[in-house]
């Protein structure tokens, strides 16, 4: 599995670069913030919405500490789907969040 530190990911954004965020926390933790530009699809949908991924994209996946998202990865993996892990999930996101 690909993996991607917080801090990593935050230089990305901050130099502009374009990049497909999935922040598959529940609702309740998104409340409370999440990094600019992710799409929220709670882990318990994403089977139900990878017909709104596309599969020629990157996508990094994002969670509270990084288990959630290592599980989503793996998932994805299996279906095709270019995905990378943010190790440490929100609990390592030390940006901006909306």
């Amino acid at each position: 599995m690909k993996e991607i530190a917080a801090v990593e990911l935050e230089n990305l954004l901050s130099l502009g670069k374009e990049v497909n965020i999935i922040d598959v926390r529940e609702a309740d933790e998104v409340v409370n913030g999440k990094i600019p530009g992710s799409i929220h699809i709670p882990l318990g949908l994403i089977e139900f919405r990878m017909a709104d991924l596309d599969k020629t994209k990157e996508y990094i996946v994002v969670c509270h500490a990084g288990g959630r998202s290592s599980r989503a990865v793996q998932f994805l993996e299996s279906y095709g789907f270019n995905v990378i892990n943010m190790s440490g999930g929100m609990l390592s996101w030390e940006g901006e969040v909306d």
